[in-house]
């Protein structure tokens, strides 16, 4: 259990690609949200579901999306706002193959950073990553002055990457950061079960 942090799961998007509300898909039976849910639920006492708006068809506690930017970062904003933790770890909706025992290895490495992010393949993962609520000031800086993106928002922040060779031993694949953004993504996951 990771006393000190909120599970904040996002599903705001669009889900433009997918062409359908990604939180809603079924995925061996159960929608995806529920999936990751279910995966964060034995290792944080709360949890939270950042959405664009309140919706009637999650059961989950719910945050709105912060109105000063759009995109995962208003996602993330509304969470640290919310939470009553130190730490939030954010997860999008749309990972249903995440590792516990991976979750636990970067909250290990949390310490005086204001975020622990996964570089996996050469790439910045901030949606599978833990940010501090010391953070939120400076978030909500780089949001009120036009940025937008969570991964250049990383710049401005105390970040603790976490390479390959820190998270090997927990996801030896790295299933945990497949997202599925497209159709064809979500083919290929059924497939992988």
């Amino acid at each position: 259990m990771i006393a000190d942090a909120t599970a904040l799961i996002l599903a705001g998007g669009d889900s433009r690609r997918m062409g359908q509300d990604k939180a809603q898909l079924l995925f061996e039976g159960e929608t995806l949200l529920a999936r990751v849910a279910d995966r964060m639920r034995p290792l944080f006492v709360n949890l939270i579901v950042s959405v664009r708006s309140h919706r009637a068809d999650i059961s989950l506690p719910q945050v709105c999306d912060a109105a000063e930017t759009s995109g995962p970062l208003a996602g993330v904003l509304a969470g640290l706002t919310a939470a009553q933790t130190p730490w939030v770890f954010v997860l999008a909706c749309d990972m249903p193959f995440i590792v516990p025992a991976l979750v636990e290895q970067l909250a290990a490495l949390r310490g005086d950073c204001q975020a622990v992010v996964p570089v996996v393949g050469g790439y910045v993962q901030p949606m599978a990553a833990f940010y501090a609520r010391s953070a939120l000031a400076d978030l909500r800086a780089i949001a009120a002055g036009g940025g937008q993106s969570l991964r250049d928002s990383l710049q401005h922040l105390r970040v603790n990457y976490a390479d390959e060779t820190a998270l090997l031993a927990h996801d030896p694949q790295f299933h945990s950061f497949f997202d599925l953004d497209t159709p064809q993504d979500f083919a290929a996951a059924l497939k992988r079960g």
